[in-house]
């Protein structure tokens, strides 16, 4: 006897679109990097720009939730279920660190920016950007192309972590102030831990490449 409607959409639901919703989560950081970047230029009303980075990162909460919520309800997965958990995981990361990095500037009532955070945050603004078309592509199934975005993000990191080593030897050289050597510190070492974890989300995706290629 053939099942109803109602019975074929009990046991067999509709595969839910995975990649839609990491496009928007990639997106959602590139958002939060691109604010960051426009309170680097300016660096006026610290604390309004950070609340509206805040929001972004709890959107970005919400669509992480919605993604594990998903994995929990699905016997269907385009690609292995624990690839897109550390997909999702990494993603996540990188948007609590781009949050942190502005809550430190805000909490330790920094009133202008170092020429050396303006160039990390420039940069981890291009790598996500680059994590967003990487996984565009993840969803065309154009794995060359995943693979050159990878490279790109490792590029990108390496850069970043170079910026990192000169910004804190110019931290000694330049600042006199102690405390604000410290508060720097921190916040160097939050954007460059951002990008240590745009390198995560390079390596998940080539790990879903070199499955599914």
């Amino acid at each position: 006897m053939l099942l109803n409607n109602k019975t074929d959409m009990k046991f067999f639901p509709k595969e839910i679109d995975f990649f839609e919703i990491f496009d928007r989560a990639a997106l959602n950081v590139t958002k939060a990097a691109t604010l960051l970047v426009s309170l680097m230029e300016n660096f006026d009303n610290v604390d309004a720009r950070a609340k509206e980075i805040y929001e972004v990162e709890q959107d970005g909460d919400m669509l992480t939730h919605d993604i594990m919520k998903k994995l929990n309800k699905t016997f269907i997965t385009p690609i292995d279920r624990e690839d897109l958990h550390a997909l999702a995981s990494s993603l996540d990361d990188v948007l609590d660190l781009i949050w942190a990095s502005v809550d430190r500037l805000s909490v330790f009532k920094i009133t202008e920016p170092t020429k050396e955070a303006l160039a990390m945050s420039k940069d981890l603004l291009a790598t996500a950007e680059v994590i967003h078309k990487a996984i565009h592509k993840l969803k065309e199934k154009n794995y060359s192309y995943v693979q050159e975005y990878c490279i790109e993000i490792n590029r990108l990191e390496n850069r970043i972590d170079r910026a990192f080593r000169d910004a804190l030897g110019a931290l000694f050289d330049d600042m006199k102030d102690p405390i604000l050597i410290i508060k720097w510190k921190e916040i160097y070492e939050h954007l460059e831990d951002a990008s240590d974890k745009c390198e995560d989300v390079a390596n998940v995706l080539e790990a879903i490449v070199l499955k599914h290629a």
